[in-house]
């Protein structure tokens, strides 16, 4: 999707995505996709440079309920402001301790800053198809899916163990939709040191993939020298792709469709935490 920047261009979106074609009655249902201009809002952006204001959102969700349709989607935009707004109250009770290394809660943890690991996940090159793809696009279009941007969170500061706030930097510097509230609200989240009762919070590459990219198409657009593999075998080719930089924490690629050893540890998956934050 391009992205074109102003209030017209804002009001523009806002009428397309609701009015014209009606994709805010299925926005659940489609709000974890990542390929594609349509399956989320795609606001964040206007909302960053204040383009286009949370209040007209969300006047438009209650007369759209009003004219044609109240459900759990036009719900659910509504509660992704409230995150928004939460991320901002979080900055304001902090203050500069949102971008400190223990975060918010001051927590002590030995982060690593290899710099060989993070210009691997950076640039895209770690042998994971499904965090290149992501750090792909962000470096091509300043722009990325809330759940792309969870994944690749959790793997660098999970699985490489690195400095969480060198994450949150790089996607400060590239990101359309930086928002420092939200988008270090949701990195301290993401790392465990930020209001989140579950520090050891993880999204397991194989589950995520399997769930949300199951026949590989967005890593293949992404990373067109998977396009002329197997559709099963694009999110996981083994030596077909690069070398994988570090191990997963939890999780074989290669046995993807067997029970994940962290969702068997936690009886949960971390994957799936219900929402969707705008920027972060």
């Amino acid at each position: 999707m391009r992205f074109l920047g102003g209030e017209t261009a804002a009001l523009s979106r806002v009428y397309e995505y609701f009015w014209k074609k009606d994709f805010l009655k299925i926005y659940k249902e489609t709000r974890n996709g990542m390929l594609g201009p349509d399956y989320s809002t795609k606001f964040s952006p206007w909302l960053a440079s204040g383009s286009l204001s949370p209040r007209f959102i969300y006047e438009e969700v209650k007369r759209y309920e009003k004219g044609r349709l109240a459900n759990d989607s036009t719900y659910w935009v509504l509660f992704e402001l409230i995150w928004r707004d939460y991320f901002r109250f979080i900055s304001f009770k902090y203050g500069n301790s949102i971008f400190h290394i223990g975060g918010p809660r001051n927590v002590e943890r030995r982060w690593s800053q290899d710099q060989r690991l993070f210009d691997s996940w950076r640039n895209g090159c770690t042998g994971y198809p499904l965090i290149d793809a992501n750090m792909k696009e962000l470096s091509a279009t300043g722009f990325m899916s809330n759940r792309g941007r969870q994944i690749v969170c959790s793997f660098l500061v999970r699985d490489m163990g690195i400095d969480w706030r060198m994450g949150a930097e790089w996607f400060e510097t590239f990101l359309l939709d930086y928002d420092p509230c939200s988008n270090y609200g949701n990195w301290t989240y993401g790392a465990g040191v930020g209001n989140d009762p579950r520090e050891d919070r993880y999204f397991s590459i194989p589950k995520q993939a399997q769930t949300y990219d199951p026949e590989g198409e967005y890593v293949a657009y992404w990373l067109p020298q998977l396009q002329e593999l197997p559709k099963e075998k694009r999110n996981f080719p083994g030596k077909l792709y690069m070398e994988q930089i570090v191990p997963l924490k939890f999780g074989n690629p290669n046995g993807h469709r067997g029970q994940d050893r962290a969702s068997a540890a936690r009886k949960t998956n971390y994957g799936g935490r219900g929402r969707k934050t705008k920027g972060y």
